[in-house]
Order: structure tokens, then C-alpha cells, then sequence
């Protein structure tokens, strides 16, 4: 998470979405960067309306604070916390595919490798409606890339950092179903985004 203060701007940084590239290249500018530990540097943007937002505001005589992330396409999230697994000889059972890892995606409750929540969790409230003002597709970052150069005033070159090997990502038909429907409010979130008009659109909900 980075604290932009002179600009009343603050990025959340979604899992698997690039956010350690981001932070390295915007960390000089922030006046606050929280990069570890993770459930501090990933903190979600409803607790950080809840918890850290009236702060902030009470801080800067009640100016608001306006926040940024971004959103990947759901399965390939999901992909992408699988290769970090494997690049970091993390276990995952069975014979340590995608599709065993999406095995224990699905589990009730969760196997503990593929316990990674979801990025409706982390960008809507509990009401389900999009907790942030600027939300950009991870595959548009260019989009993100242009509104931080406006808001901050600077030119961004994004080093390649935390990058993962590519695997095999092959399900069964079933097994791709389940997850779909599992993933229903992150592809509803993810989706809404690329609406133009819903882009920065705070009251849609996920999943309607």
C-alpha cells in the first residue's frame, strides 16, 4: 500500500496484480509505503475505509483520500497464485497441478496452499458494492499507468518483478465449471470494469 499525502491518494495493492512492480517504482514519491508484512501491505478496501481512511482524513482537516487498484482477470489470478506456489516449492497436494491446486481452491474448508481469498473480497464492501474510486484491469495497466502519471505529476517505467514461470493450466470440463461459478462475483467485478461508464462507479455491486 502506498500513501500519496499532498495528493489525498492511495493504492491498494490487490494481489497478483503487479502491485511489488508498482510499489518499486512509486515508492520514493509515496510518503507512506507499508510493503510488509503482506496482511498490512494487502490490506483490503473495505478495512481500509473502515480502519485507516477516517485516520488519514482526520489527519488532513477532513480532506478524503481517494484510492486506486487493479483487477485481474479472475482465472488468471487464480493461475498466477499457482505459479508463485510452484516457483517458491511451496507443497500443493496431489500431483501439484492446476487442477489440484483448484481442488483445493474449492474445498470446504480451503486447503491451507490454495488459501488466497478472492478479489471481490478485497475490492468490494460487504454490501458487495466496489469499495474503490479508481479501478483498472490489470491486462489495461497502461489505463492505471496514464491516471498516475496525471494525478502525480511524473513519467513511470514499471521494472518486471515477482514474475513466475509459466505452467500448464489445464482443467477438466467440471473442474471448470465449479470454479467459474465459485469465481461468479470476481467475473461480475472483473467485467464491470470494463464498462466504461462503471469504470469508477462506487455503488455497482458485484455479482448484479
Amino acid at each position: 500500500m502506498l500513501i500519496f499525502w499532498k495528493r489525498r491518494l492511495v493504492f491498494l495493492a490487490n494481489t497478483k496484480t503487479g502491485s511489488t512492480s508498482i510499489e518499486m517504482a512509486l515508492e520514493s514519491l509515496a510518503d507512506v509505503a507499508i510493503q510488509r508484512p503482506p496482511a498490512l501491505k494487502h490490506t483490503p478496501a473495505a478495512r481500509f475505509s473502515e480502519l485507516l481512511a477516517p485516520f488519514l482524513g482526520a489527519s488532513a482537516e477532513g480532506q478524503r483520500f481517494e484510492t486506486v487498484a487493479l483487477i485481474r482477470e479472475p482465472l488468471d489470478w487464480l493461475g498466477s497464485w499457482y505459479r508463485y506456489r510452484l516457483r517458491e516449492h511451496l507443497p500443493i497436494g496431489g500431483d501439484e497441478s492446476f487442477a489440484a491446486f483448484v481442488r483445493g481452491y474449492l474445498d470446504h474448508p480451503q486447503a491451507e496452499f490454495a488459501r488466497v481469498g478472492s478479489q471481490s473480497a478485497f475490492l468490494t464492501d460487504a454490501a458487495g458494492r466496489i469499495a474503490v474510486d479508481h479501478l483498472f484491469r490489470y491486462e489495461d495497466i497502461g489505463q492505471l499507468l496514464e491516471f498516475l502519471e496525471d494525478r502525480l505529476d511524473c513519467a513511470i517505467t514499471l521494472p518486471h518483478l515477482n514474475v513466475s514461470p509459466k505452467a500448464p493450466m489445464d482443467l477438466p470440463d467440471e473442474l471448470a465449471l465449479r470454479l467459474t461459478e465459485r469465481l461468479a462475483d470476481d467475473h461480475a467485478l472483473y467485467e464491470a470494469v470494463g464498462q466504461p461508464e462503471a469504470r469508477h462507479h462506487r455503488a455497482l455491486r458485484a455479482g448484479a
